[in-house]
């Protein structure tokens, strides 16, 4: 595994434009697929933006017209913004190229990262990226003080938190004690390379997020480090002990092509 390289391309108010980001992505990928250069971590921070992977529904986007960017990565539609580290390893892999075990390395990552700023964070079955685990649901408090019983997000699969007011906004998921998630991922690989990555939430305003399905998901909602610990925390503290993990991590991981099934023959 060749050395990681970190290229820091802009924060606060040198933050980089999605556009340019993501050509600068595809500029790296060529280059990293020619193995001009070694696998490289692009970071930094955007303006406010909205993008949307291939699988977003139209009933996610913003009610309100707000424009959004298709991309070409997995997963939904999500926020990009001020006080949000986001990270885009571009990676040469063995190929069959084994997806989930790229994803679930950045994990890893986030996961120590968030556990040396004090914040236990975990993994949710079926859920891509880092989430800070809600109660039991029975021992939550109810929204808008209805009981559970007529809670309409476990009856109504199309259930709109957009229209239905701040109890339900996804940015107020701690205060109703349910799985919220601090940093989401979504990625690509092309000719075994990939691309886009992960946004964690350092210390932005998540009311960005209240104007969307984030991910797609009804029932959760999401957080940042500065919302949990209760305290400053700025991407200036974050960025190296991001960058120590991923390290750690991507350096030292044992990469292996992903298993394929033979169906034996008939």
């Amino acid at each position: 595994m060749s050395e990681l390289r970190f290229v820091r391309m802009g924060f606060g108010d040198e933050a980089v434009e999605y556009q340019e980001a993501w050509d600068e992505q595809r500029r790296v990928h060529a280059a990293r697929f020619a193995d001009e250069i070694p696998d490289t971590v692009l970071l930094l921070e955007h303006p406010p933006v909205y993008t949307a992977g291939r699988r977003t529904a139209d009933n996610e986007r913003p009610l309100d017209g707000t424009p959004v960017i298709d991309v070409d990565r997995g997963g939904k539609i999500t926020w990009h913004g001020p006080g949000q580290l986001v990270g885009y390893p571009i990676q040469k892999l063995p190929r069959p190229v084994d997806v989930v075990a790229h994803v679930r390395r950045l994990e890893e990552a986030l996961i120590r990262t968030c556990a040396e700023f004090g914040l236990e964070t975990s993994r949710v079955e079926g859920r891509s990226g880092v989430w800070i685990l809600g109660d039991p649901v029975a021992e939550r408090p109810a929204p808008g003080g209805l009981s559970l019983d007529f809670d309409p997000r476990l009856h109504d699969e199309e259930f709109d938190p957009r229209m239905n007011g701040p109890e339900y906004a996804p940015s107020n998921a701690g205060q109703r004690r349910e799985d919220r998630k601090i940093a989401a991922i979504g990625i690509r690989v092309a000719k075994g390379v990939t691309m886009h990555g992960f946004a964690l939430n350092v210390n932005p305003d998540n009311k960005w997020f209240d104007r969307i399905i984030p991910c797609g998901i009804r029932d959760a909602g999401v957080a940042s480090l500065a919302g949990e610990l209760g305290r400053d925390v700025t991407i200036e503290e974050v960025l190296p002990v991001v960058e120590r993990h991923l390290t750690e991590v991507l350096e030292n991981a044992d990469l292996k092509p992903r298993e394929i099934e033979k169906t034996p023959a008939a």
